[in-house]
């Protein structure tokens, strides 16, 4: 029974071993679509995927800006002569 015992012992610790070493299948690349979007200056509830002429007002759609792309970072050498 002991005998048993430790040769199922010792395939179970074979069989984990080698699929702990297995290398994990690549996931599959994921691709970020960006697509332009265009908008009346006077009228930002009108937005179009292609650019055109306003439906309200006749003007030219400008092309609207990704949210979060025009953030600046703060230069820290210009805040060392804030007194706080």
């Amino acid at each position: 029974m002991k005998k048993l015992l430790m040769i199922m012992m010792v395939s179970f610790m074979a069989i984990t071993g080698v699929f702990a070493q297995t290398k994990p299948t690549p996931k599959a690349t994921q691709t970020l679509v960006v697509r332009k979007q265009y908008t009346c200056p006077m009228h930002p509830d009108v937005v179009s995927e292609k650019p055109g002429k306003c439906p309200k007002c006749g003007m030219t759609l400008a092309e609207k800006k990704a949210a979060g792309l025009n953030k600046t970072k703060k230069d820290s050498a210009s805040m060392k002569g804030m007194k706080m």
